[in-house]
């Protein structure tokens, strides 16, 4: 088993340009994007353009940085209109740091500031494939009930999958 982590090096933030190299080192790992339903990134043109139009702009995607090195993302998806209330979040890092508590330190840090930046959102959502045994144990850790499991819910990369929804509500923290 890798080893844990220092968690004070561990930062989120806003994605930069300047981020691209370390962004194709874990969005261009097909075994990272496998549980992602973006593409795996095949150029530094297509990684520069993404931060730069769906990163940069996005509501609240934030780099998981180790030592200000961009290794990961956790980003939420709020909704809008009658559902303002509930907002999913989803998240990846770089294989190289599988298993020291990374992510699961990065989820922990992002709820409150989630709950924070968007006051009308009470519930936050994961969706967790069932074959994705590591992204189960991060939401678990960080305090999120598992309310069941969605079967045959959706395509990721041309196969039909079951998730399990997970929920963390704002008078969880």
């Amino acid at each position: 088993m890798a080893k844990t982590m220092e968690l004070s090096r561990i930062t989120l933030r806003p994605f930069e340009l300047s981020d691209v190299d370390d962004f194709m080192v874990w969005a261009g790992d097909d075994r990272v994007m496998k549980f992602i339903r973006w593409n795996v990134f095949t150029s530094k043109e297509q990684a520069h353009d993404f931060i730069r139009d769906v990163c940069i702009p996005h509501p609240w995607r934030r780099s998981i940085c180790v030592d200000g090195r961009s290794v990961g993302f956790v980003s939420v998806y709020p909704w809008s209109g009658e559902d303002r209330c509930k907002a999913d979040v989803g998240y990846a890092v770089a294989r190289e740091y599988w298993g020291r508590g990374i992510a699961t330190e990065a989820l922990r840090m992002a709820v409150p500031k989630v709950f924070e930046r968007f006051p009308d959102v009470v519930r936050l959502q994961a969706f967790v494939y069932t074959e994705n045994r590591a992204s189960q144990r991060v939401v678990e850790k960080v305090g999120f009930q598992k309310e069941g499991i969605l079967r045959k819910y959706c395509y990721i990369k041309g196969e039909i999958m079951d998730l399990i929804v997970y929920s963390f509500l704002s008078s969880d923290s």
